[in-house]
């Protein structure tokens, strides 16, 4: 699908027509820079490879250098795959905010906000073992038995424990784009999005 790459800025909220107040995200989306065009006699798929931020020359790669040199823009910090483009684009163009429409809908993907190491009530939501009316002193958050007896003796794969939690790519489908504000390239995104303030996102059409 084509899209664009943006950074989350952070939330507020608007009015509607109908004086409603909706929270919404505001979204630095590109400008993007096409730095390759893959073909299927190349690459055996059609596809734009868009750049975004800019980025040290002296902390960019003898190869990454040369790639962005060859669409004669300046080294970039993330660079995301598009396809279905309706227009056609040449190496080196800027992909605007302007592909995106008012009242549209869109998907955002991102990385969500690393928790660290959770038990199995916030990473899973389990209601905790028993009650406090059951003489429970310090197991409320306990996962409680996860295992058989002597058969299988052992605890099955993909059982919910606690672990590590958050860091994980998340898609948000179907969020309505509220305002598009091309002189500062801000989309004003219905609802929240997954990351942290000025984390990387996905936009797809």
């Amino acid at each position: 699908m084509p899209g664009l790459i943006g950074k989350k800025i952070g939330m507020t909220s608007v009015y509607s027509a109908e004086g409603k107040n909706i929270p919404c995200t505001v979204i630095e989306a590109g400008p993007c820079v096409v730095t390759q065009i893959k073909t299927i006699d190349t690459d055996g798929y059609e596809a734009l490879q868009l750049a975004f931020d800019e980025k040290k020359e002296k902390r960019t790669t003898k190869a990454l250098d040369g790639h962005f040199k060859k669409a004669n823009t300046t080294p970039k910090k993330k660079l995301v795959e598009f396809s279905e483009f309706e227009a056609e684009y040449k190496l080196g163009d800027a992909v605007t905010v302007d592909i995106f429409e008012e009242s549209a809908y869109v998907d955002v993907s991102g990385i969500s906000k690393g928790k660290g190491f959770q038990g199995v009530v916030k990473r899973h939501g389990f209601g905790g073992v028993g009650g406090a009316t059951h003489g429970q002193h310090n197991r409320l958050r306990a996962p409680g038995s996860i295992g058989a007896a002597s058969y299988p003796a052992r605890v099955f794969k993909g059982m919910r424990m606690a672990g590590r939690t958050g860091g994980d790519t998340v898609k948000v489908q179907n969020l309505q784009v509220l305002k598009v504000i091309p002189e500062n390239n801000l989309l004003l995104v219905k609802g929240s999005l997954p990351g942290s303030k000025g984390s990387y996102v996905i936009i797809e059409k």
